[in-house]
């Protein structure tokens, strides 16, 4: 098998170092370069992945005509996504960007346009896809164990964007205190908020469960927290042509949920027509309750298998097969997402409700 060329472009996104780990280790891959304007940003992975210094840069065309990468990995700050993915797609390079999508419907299609022009790859990274407790629950839905889903229910967030770093080395409350004020993860124009962090999560998922369907109008309060300029909690209500939807972003959880879950727990709670279904983050079994069984039990979740452990494996496996970019990480299904989202993020600006962005 050929050793596929991977970049990352931009270190702005913690995530970028989990990213490369997955390439690093990935039998058939390599790193094939790192770019990001300031160079103090890719420290860490120079040093944890051996890169040499031919293979580091601070200009991304400059980085992309070097290498000739087979695949290239975005984790730009938000409000970017859209420049640097059409200078990865005018130089014709297939590319995985890290959730969320884009900041706007525009810059989404921004990315989508200049992708079709191009002819190259587009895959949107949810890490929550690669979860085996919300794998079993797709699962489920598709065998028809709850019936049709008619509600999906998301809880999702953390302490804070900047509590941890790639493979989610802890900060410091100290360090987190000095970062705020300059991190983009606070700043409005540079795509920042619990809401533009999160929500793509239980829109994005949420359109899985829902099998591609589109609510009809969204509802969305957000908080206004004193001394910052973006949110830190969000609740989004979408109505659906037969039910109602809740997509919860939070900054501010009490703790993790990959180290404990807090309360509310962070996942997924799905009504159907003949039942219901929670999938939790991180946890090892999914709930379900059935007309035929309606007191609540337990099943243990999937055993995930290779190439459909992790987005690098599977982006490559499609790569590598021809395969269409499915699911979650489909650009058509993040695009019914961003709808979602841009409503959204309207109607909490308006405070009223609106009808779905066409």
């Amino acid at each position: 098998m050929q050793t596929w060329r991977v970049v990352g472009l931009s270190f702005e996104h913690m995530h970028m170092g989990d990213l490369l780990r997955e390439v690093h280790e990935h039998p058939h891959a390599e790193i094939a370069g790192i770019c990001d304007a300031d160079p103090a940003r890719m420290a860490s992975a120079i040093e944890t992945f051996a890169i040499p210094p031919e293979r580091v840069f601070t200009d991304i065309r400059a980085c992309l005509e070097a290498t000739k990468p087979d695949l290239a990995i975005i984790c730009a700050a938000t409000a970017r996504h859209a420049n640097v993915a059409e200078i990865v797609a005018r130089l014709g390079v297939d590319m995985m960007i890290e959730k969320p999508f884009a900041a706007s419907l525009a810059d989404a299609d921004r990315i989508l346009a200049a992708v079709a022009k191009a002819g190259t790859k587009l895959a949107i990274n949810w890490p929550l896809r690669w979860s085996p407790a919300l794998v079993t629950a797709k699962r489920l839905l598709d065998e028809g164990v709850i019936g049709a889903p008619i509600e999906v229910h998301h809880y999702g967030g953390n302490r804070g964007p900047l509590y941890h770093l790639a493979d989610k080395v802890e900060v410091s409350e100290e360090e987190v205190n000095r970062l705020k004020p300059q991190s983009w993860w606070y700043k409005q124009a540079s795509g920042g908020g619990s809401l533009l962090d999160y929500i793509g999560y239980g829109a994005t998922l949420g359109t899985w469960f829902m099998n591609g369907e589109a609510p009809i109008e969204v509802t969305a309060v957000v908080d206004q927290p004193a001394g910052l300029e973006v949110d830190e909690h969000s609740i989004t209500i979408c109505r659906y042509r037969r039910g109602l939807s809740k997509l919860e972003t939070r900054w501010g959880t009490f703790t993790d949920p990959w180290t404990t879950q807090p309360q509310p727990k962070c996942g997924f709670v799905i009504v159907g027509t003949d039942g219901t279904m929670s999938c939790y983050d991180y946890d090892s079994h999914v709930s379900l309750q059935t007309r035929g069984h309606p007191e609540i039990h337990t099943l243990p979740v999937d055993e995930l298998k290779a190439p459909y452990r992790s987005p690098v494996q599977y982006v490559l496996h499609c790569k590598a097969e021809k395969l269409p970019i499915e699911g979650p990480l489909d650009p058509a299904l993040c695009r019914t997402a961003q709808r979602i989202i841009d409503t959204a993020v309207h109607s909490a600006r308006e405070k009223r409700t609106l009808v779905l962005l066409p």
